[in-house]
């Protein structure tokens, strides 16, 4: 795509750094790609070529010819999209369990981006085709992507500035009765390199979390995250030993109320994922300064999880029933 701009510097850009100054007046590309514009000649100041750190003047007349180079090699593919929210500068998916959001090793393609390629083609334009945030292939939920460079620079900034929310329904093992804090760093388990665990020296990461319902030895809760670090709800909630129910990596061996019919036994035994829901994203339009609060229902399988938990609460004295554990299905 063929970019040609021209404007004048505004008096009150006097002093500063060209690349700074352009960066101002371009918000929808990266300093860092307007640098390379700049170094490459393809920004020129009144006719000539200059360098980004020359002092711009005011009055100048900055000009742009340039072309947008393709930031993703992946191949469309018309996979459904649940789009939630979508206009012209941004997107928000509800993504489904089983869903890789960027394609990788072992997941060449059939992802979430390949998906977002084939909906809206110029996303092979940006980084990551746009996308914000991620979220596991097990986990489901909302997720945001910005459509344009001034989108998507915005939403990632907001973002590690902690102005987007991000709120997720969990239903854990345990009998818990309040709310609380998980504030741990997280990093790279010193032995099992694929997972995450609380370490020292790890990265701050910060979960809040409030019971929605108690099951007796089972809690819904509602998660927000001040911070977003990989598996960080799952490994927060498994530190303080209420990890999430059907977490293949952090979630331990299932647990089994005595006396639950042969309905919820299965669905405990073969719950075939992390019982976590991206429910509600929160975030600044970054055209309009528009607040957006968006939901995601619960999903299908979370939904039947909870009301059989549900049941063998109410037909078990306030759930006050003895628990065992049972070994993990071959």
């Amino acid at each position: 795509m063929d970019v040609e701009r021209t404007l004048l510097i505004p008096a009150e850009q006097a002093g500063m750094r060209l690349d700074q100054a352009a960066a101002q007046l371009w918000p929808d590309f990266s300093r860092s790609r307007i640098q390379e514009w700049i170094k490459g000649g393809q920004v020129t100041v009144d006719g000539r070529s200059v360098r980004p750190r020359d002092t711009v003047l005011g009055g100048e007349t900055l000009a742009l010819h340039a072309e947008l180079e393709q930031q993703s090699e992946d191949r469309p593919q018309p996979i459904p999209l649940d789009i939630v929210f979508e206009d012209e500068h941004l997107l928000v998916v509800n993504k489904p369990v089983d869903l890789v959001v960027h394609p990788g090793a072992g997941n060449p393609d059939g992802t979430l981006v390949n998906a977002l390629l084939h909906h809206d083609p110029e996303l092979a334009l940006l980084p990551r085709a746009g996308v914000v945030h991620r979220l596991d292939k097990q986990t489901s939920g909302l997720l945001v992507v910005g459509k344009t460079q001034a989108a998507y620079q915005a939403l990632v900034a907001d973002l590690a500035e902690r102005h987007i929310g991000r709120e997720y329904d969990a239903v854990v093992i345990g009998h818990l009765i309040a709310g609380g804090t998980v504030d741990e760093p997280i990093g790279r388990h010193a032995r099992d390199r694929q997972r995450q665990a609380v370490v020292a020296q790890g990265k701050p990461a910060v979960t809040h979390y409030r019971v929605v319902e108690q099951f007796g030895e089972h809690t819904w809760l509602r998660v927000k995250l001040e911070t977003g670090r990989t598996h960080q709800i799952r490994v927060h909630m498994a530190h303080i030993r209420h990890p999430i129910v059907g977490d293949p990596v952090y979630g331990g061996r299932p647990r089994l109320p005595r006396g639950a019919d042969d309905e919820l036994v299965d669905v405990l035994r073969e719950f075939g994922r992390q019982a976590l829901h991206a429910r509600r994203l929160t975030l600044t339009h970054p055209e309009t300064g528009e607040t957006l609060s968006l939901t995601a229902p619960m999903p299908d399988d979370m939904d039947e999880l909870i009301e059989l938990l549900r049941d063998y609460r109410d037909g078990n004295d306030e759930g006050e029933a003895e628990v065992i554990y049972v070994r993990d299905p071959d």
